[in-house]
């Protein structure tokens, strides 16, 4: 892998990292499009370089992340507790359990049957539909902007239904960021505060994929790409991720998600018209 097609695969992984749209079928297209081959290194490569992602988040909900930090170590009486983030951890928490338990015991399956420019296409259609009936149901119930649940309101019980919801998206396409905004729209958050929970959520499960994959797979793609590819491609993955956050959460506070159902429906008839037509 050249460092050109790492800083694009970076850039591309950093913009829809937490955009609504599906990073991993994003990066398969790219890496399709770039001529580099599907092998077990290239996918260890497209979860790996989400590090950068994850810094970005980190970077730009430190104050959360702080909260949580201090709400933890105050129950153990290092730090003067905060409750609220010490509420929050715990829901971060249990809405990570189901995916790492359904992850561990599914991943190699899924990677295996699931990870194909068909099951892609599919699942962007679907998101896309169900993105728009999600605005058509908050519309018909005439939710204004910000109405719901705020943040400091979510019970580790709503936590987890939407730790479920996030399941869904191990099917490649599918994008975790949709189903767990989604999600917290369905258990009565507003918004925001589903985007800011899908956000942090992602924090911790994109740690622990990220972990587990290069745990596995790290010395294979080491081996295969070195160490330069994988240093771009986080950098690049950081930098379009701070971008594409802040200008979600931005975007968000004045639109609806509709946006994001119009454009996974019209790539995928695209791509999918274009695997029809024979073009590979």
């Amino acid at each position: 892998m050249d460092w050109w097609q790492a800083f694009i695969l970076g850039i591309v992984e950093g913009v829809t990292e937490y955009l609504p749209v599906s990073s991993t079928g994003h990066l398969i297209l790219t890496q399709h499009a770039l001529n580099i081959p599907p092998s077990e290194a290239a996918n260890a490569y497209a979860i790996c370089i989400q590090a950068g992602a994850i810094l970005a988040v980190l970077g730009v909900y430190w104050k959360h992340v702080m909260e949580i930090v201090a709400g933890w170590l105050g129950k153990v009486g290092i730090w003067k507790g905060d409750e609220e983030g010490f509420r929050l951890g715990v829901c971060i928490i249990a809405a990570f359990i189901p995916a790492a338990v359904l992850g561990l015991l599914f991943d190699d399956k899924i990677e295996e049957k699931l990870f194909n420019l068909t099951t892609i296409v599919i699942a962007w259609f679907v998101g896309g539909v169900a993105i728009l009936a999600t605005v058509y149901y908050r519309r018909r119930r005439k939710d204004v902007q910000g109405a719901g649940k705020s943040l400091a309101q979510l019970t580790w019980k709503l936590a987890v239904i939407i730790g479920f919801i996030q399941c869904i998206a191990m099917c490649p396409g599918t994008s975790r960021s949709l189903v767990t905004i989604v999600g917290g729209v369905l258990v009565g958050l507003s918004l925001s505060a589903a985007v800011e929970f899908s956000f942090l959520l992602g924090v911790l499960t994109l740690c622990a994929a990220t972990v587990y994959k290069a745990k596995d797979a790290g010395p294979l793609m080491v081996a295969e790409y070195g160490w330069g590819p994988m240093l771009v491609g986080s950098f690049a993955a950081w930098i379009s991720a701070v971008i594409a956050v802040k200008w979600m959460v931005s975007y968000l506070q004045k639109h609806s998600m509709a946006v994001f159902g119009y454009y996974r429906i019209a790539l995928a008839i695209i791509v999918g018209g274009a695997m029809f037509m024979g073009f590979r």
